[in-house]
């Protein structure tokens, strides 16, 4: 996914990264960066075909994340 680079002069395209976190900011750089995307792609399929706890342990390497379960009601 290559990000629209026509308006990147707009500073007001960029006046919520005043108020953003350092979570905030990860994520905009994580979900723009195609090797995550094809890690993220790999992983959503490996976890809706069989065990993707290898490709889990992968991503929580390279990436620095983790995939808690879900939270209980």
């Amino acid at each position: 996914m290559t990000p629209d680079a026509s308006r990147w002069r707009s500073a007001a395209d960029y006046d919520h990264v005043e108020v953003s976190t350092a979570s905030d900011i990860a994520w905009e750089w994580l979900r723009r960066n195609e090797a995550y995307d094809k890690d993220f792609q790999d992983w959503d399929g490996a976890k809706a075909d069989a065990d993707a706890g290898p490709l889990t342990d992968v991503i929580r390497q390279r990436w620095g994340l983790r995939f808690p379960g879900r939270s209980a009601p």
